[in-house]
């Protein structure tokens, strides 16, 4: 046999197996080991070492060296444990919910372990189940956190419990303590590895008066500016500023904001003097912010936001600039032009069709590219770290205020202004940062990732866990398991539509819906899932038209690409269409796209864990409606149903497909024909009163009888056929609380008539008696109008403070019997599963807005309905009505219960009923599905309702529609 011995090499590290060889005396190399310890343990495990005449075989050396490599890695592959910490002090808290959510979503996979913390608005920390991210607002389990979480007596003690438990915490807190340095100092303390910039330099960033000082520095153009604070504004320091920029004291427009709050949070544009002081303490005492700016107007500037990546080397900070978002308000009234002319937070994160983006920007070219130059100057300047979001204006004519006294911002175009840094960018689905990374090749898992890679290179300390990551990673993509990898061909994977938009007021909420469904279903190996949006052919030019009867309704569907589906409205998303094939602005957008690819691919390509773009670039593709079900058919593909209202609701999409044969989503044609008049859904009901469900009485006008019709005799009319003194309006065939309002006297029935008789867009907050937020109302105005009595149901109150002990309260009196709930049923037809309803409560007034069905950390839903308001009996009673009433209307797949319930009997008094819910990320049925037992996820969820499309009952050889 042969003998061995160990030596190590002069030139290597490495510990090595010699075999000497008996016949002719020399050695060779057997086998290698990164140190004694390792060689000594692989002997004493058993290592079978070959006989001398096979050392020399080279196959097998190499083979044993691969082995033995193969087996180092797998020691080493461990995933990388992630905290996401959310929330916060600030008004933003509901947004940073929405982040944390979409991050979660979007990098969590076997490779990476995600915990959720969230940090309230007195700083409690808490670690919370990852279920808690999908709720509508903090405001859902604020006061439950006692009980559901995990709490920490101190930050200090969070901080501590972050460094023994997890690799890198990725912030996800906007506004105060999130972006300003408050986290970061202390996971600095800690000497916790974190995503993004450091506290010194997030300090001078966030505050916009410290950063325009910054900037100014720096030599760039900045808008001018006044700062105040305190409560005793110095009205002469005022009047002095206007004057010094050549701003009239009595009108002069500027914007009024806080230094230190995002989301556009109390910003408001003030004319004159007086009124900007006013704005200003205004801040102050709502308690926004102590220090207030009062800037110039921008008058005929052009808004822009850029997000900056990081793509350099650990010590070397080398940002590039993605391609920069115009941002576009538009006015389709004349009222809207009397609104305050900013980008606030309604627009920034409600469909609404007041604000447009276009990526890139519609600037000439020059421009754009001067924008990404400062942008990346700026990141570098100001240390900013990992990526970042900078906002700021191009102004193509001369501003007065805004000299020639800089050193960047001037091109042959006009002015390049920039204002706002944004340490911690929104992350909800459709924000800027994945519209801008999706231009160029990122998906949003994709960015998401490389982000945080490169924020562990800043980590010496997380060396050995990078490596364990990637090792980890390596091992899932040839298992067919990574997070980019996938086991199944295309051809080989079930076809999926999911189609959203349409022409009616729900359009944009359509989107939304659909957009997540998309997101979430794509994650699927076996499952090849497109979006499509349904338009009508002539575009949304005559939806806007007055006469509901000269729209010409004839439809068409567009297949989108990944980066087209990222958008804010469904008008959007048909422009960006027409765009995209436009030939002039395909060249020139492949050219910009081209430039940033590059550069980001000559940085990126120097780290070894970056293995391309997994986004292609795509043209869309048009069909009319009755092609794209045709090529439904041919490609055998499943129909994820997310058009709210009109031919999505009302059974006509649904009957298309089942001549077709086509398997779709969501009831059948009778039951959604039945289910989208809100008049005929009560007629439906009536026999289930030994159920335990009633019906509300109703009043039906055409809007043409009433509008003819004197008021006086209308109101009279209607108060003694209701009797009720107070009535609850709604458009019969809308959803989504689109003209939903209350009217308690008949001038309030006056001020909504007149709404509809000029087709106002909305009705702006409090324009009635009583206190409302904004009614969106019905474009093309609704052929009929039904009016119900107004149910008084008892207000429910969370205390927004913590008491003495910390915890938080739900307080309710119980004088009324009745509470609003929504409730989600999923199942086969005939055996519909009611989930657990939802209490909504209402904050800006008597009806349900749309902010609060729909936008993320709006609103407030209590699922499941705490016992101390519903009894379990009652509870149960509840859900035998909901699952009585899907059962009577022929309801399957899965549809949305609106009602009121008795808390004393579980009777159920029925609103309306939803054939196509929103699908949301913050949908109530997202609540009631994880309140299941056990918890049903998000991606589960729609894959469980795409899968019952597969189950379905076939209806087209009963019936026929005229």
């Amino acid at each position: 046999m042969a003998s061995l011995i160990r030596c190590r090499h002069l030139w290597s590290p490495s510990f090595t197996l010699w075999n000497r060889n008996n016949t002719n005396s020399v050695t060779t190399p057997f086998l290698q080991f990164s140190s004694p310890k390792l060689c000594i343990s692989k002997l004493q495990r058993g290592l079978s070492l070959p006989a001398t005449h096979a050392i020399t075989d080279v196959g097998a050396v190499t083979q044993a060296k691969k082995q033995n490599e193969s087996e180092r890695e797998e020691e080493r592959a461990k995933p990388l444990r992630v905290a996401l910490v959310c929330g916060g002090p600030s008004a933003e808290r509901g947004i940073s919910l929405n982040s944390a959510r979409s991050v979660l979503d979007h990098i969590q996979g076997e490779d990476l372990i995600v915990s959720c913390y969230y940090i309230d608005s007195d700083f409690n920390a808490y670690a919370i189940s990852s279920a808690q991210l999908y709720s509508n607002t903090p405001a859902d389990f604020d006061f439950k956190l006692q009980s559901l979480a995990q709490g920490f007596k101190s930050l200090d003690e969070f901080v501590h419990h972050l460094a023994m438990a997890v690799d890198i915490v990725f912030p996800v807190i906007h506004g105060r303590f999130g972006e300003d340095g408050g986290i970061q100092e202390l996971l600095e303390k800690a000497n916790v590895p974190f995503v993004g910039t450091s506290s010194e330099y997030c300090r001078q960033a966030f505050d916009k008066y410290n950063a325009s000082l910054a900037l100014k520095r720096l030599g760039f153009a900045t808008v001018p500016s006044c700062l105040v604070e305190g409560r005793e504004i110095d009205k002469k320091v005022v009047i002095e500023w206007f004057e010094s920029v050549d701003l009239h004291t009595g009108n002069g427009k500027v914007v009024v904001k806080p230094t230190r709050a995002g989301s556009s949070i109390g910003v408001e544009i003030a004319y004159g003097v007086d009124d900007a002081i006013r704005k200003a303490l205004n801040i102050i005492s709502q308690g926004i912010d102590e220090k207030v700016l009062i800037e110039l107007f921008l008058e005929g500037g052009k808004e822009f936001t850029s997000i900056v990546l990081d793509v350099g080397p650990a010590a070397d900070s080398r940002p590039v600039a993605l391609l920069p978002t115009e941002v576009e308000l538009q006015f389709s009234h004349e009222k809207d032009k009397q609104e305050e002319t900013i980008f606030n937070y309604r627009r920034k994160y409600l469909p609404t069709q007041q604000v447009v983006y276009h990526t890139p920007p519609r600037f000439p070219t020059d421009v754009i590219e001067r924008i990404r130059e400062g942008s990346s100057l700026l990141f570098r300047k100001l240390n900013l770290k990992d990526f970042a979001r900078i906002d700021g204006w191009f102004l193509p004519n001369p501003v007065p205020g805004i000299g020639s006294n800089h050193t960047f911002g001037t091109t042959d175009s006009g002015t390049i202004v920039f204002t706002d840094i944004n340490l911690i960018s929104g992350m909800e689905q459709t924000s800027f940062l994945f519209q801008q990374a999706s231009k160029v090749g990122f998906s949003h898992s994709h960015i998401l990732r490389t982000i945080l890679q490169h924020a562990c290179l800043r980590f010496p300390s997380l060396a050995s866990c990078i490596d364990g990551w990637h090792a980890l990673s390596r091992k899932l993509e040839v298992n067919g398991c990574g997070k980019f990898s996938s086991n199944n061909k295309k051809s080989d994977r079930q076809k999926v539509l999911v189609l959203f938009g349409g022409a009616t007021s729900e359009r944009h909420v359509s989107l939304m819906s659909g957009t997540n469904v998309w997101l979430n279903l794509k994650g699927f190996d076996d499952l090849d899932v497109t979006p499509c949006l349904l338009v009508p052919a002539d575009g949304y030019g005559s939806v806007q038209n007055q006469n509901i009867d000269d729209i010409d309704w004839s439809l068409e569907v567009w297949t989108l690409p990944y980066s087209l589906v990222l958008r804010h409205t469904t008008e959007e998303v048909y422009a960006a269409c027409i765009e995209a094939i436009e030939p002039d602005q395909a060249v020139k957008t492949s050219r910009l796209r081209d430039k940033v690819m590059g550069e980001l691919r000559e940085n990126l390509n120097r780290h070894n864990w970056f293995e391309g773009f997994d986004i292609v670039d795509e043209l869309p593709a048009k069909y009319s409606l009755e092609q794209w079900v045709k090529l439904a058919k041919e490609s055998k593909a499943t129909v994820f149903n997310a058009v709210h209202g009109g031919i999505g609701e009302d059974g006509t999409l649904q009957l298309m497909l089942e001549l077709e044969n086509v398997p779709y989503t969501g009831p059948g044609p009778v039951a959604s024909r039945t289910c989208i008049d809100k008049v005929v859904t009560s007629q439906a009901l009536k026999n289930l009163v030994e159920s335990g469900v009633l019906t509300i009485p109703k009043d039906v006008w055409s809007t043409e009888k009433i509008l003819e019709t004197p008021i006086s005799t209308v109101w009279d009319d209607m108060i003694t056929l209701l009797r009720s003194e107070t009535v609850c309006v709604k458009p019969a065939r809308d959803g989504c609380s689109t003209g939903v309002a209350r009217l308690c006297s008949i001038e309030d029935l006056q001020v909504y008539l007149n709404a509809v008789r000029s087709c106002l867009p909305r009705l702006q907050a409090n324009s009635l008696s009583r206190a409302h937020g904004v009614i969106e109302m019905p474009i093309p105005a609704s052929k009929l109008l039904v009016f119900e009595p107004f149910i008084e149901t008892d207000e429910i109150v969370i205390s927004t403070r913590s008491l003495s002990d910390g915890s938080r309260s739900l307080s309710w009196s119980g004088e009324n019997e009745w509470v609003e709930v929504t409730v989600g049923v999923i199942g086969k037809h005939g055996e519909m599963h009611s989930l657990n309803p939802s209490i909504t409560v209402k904050e800006s007034g008597d009806i349900l807005s749309l902010e609060e069905k729909f936008q993320g950390g709006t609103g407030i839903n209590l699922t499941p309905p705490p016992p101390t308001i519903i009894s379990a009996e009652a509870l149960k009673n509840c859900k035998k009505g909901i699952e009585a009433i899907a059962a009577s209307l022929g309801l399957e797949g899965f549809s949305r219960i609106d009602a009121f319930v008795s808390v004393k009997t579980g009777e159920v008094l029925v609103i309306e009923v939803n054939t196509v819910p929103g699908m949301t990320p913050s949908t109530v049925l997202i609540h009631q599905a994880l309140a299941e037992e056990p918890p049903i996820y998000p991606q589960q969820f729609f894959r469980k309702i795409l899968d019952l499309a597969l189950v379905r009952t076939k209806y087209s050889s009963q019936i026929s529609f005229r």
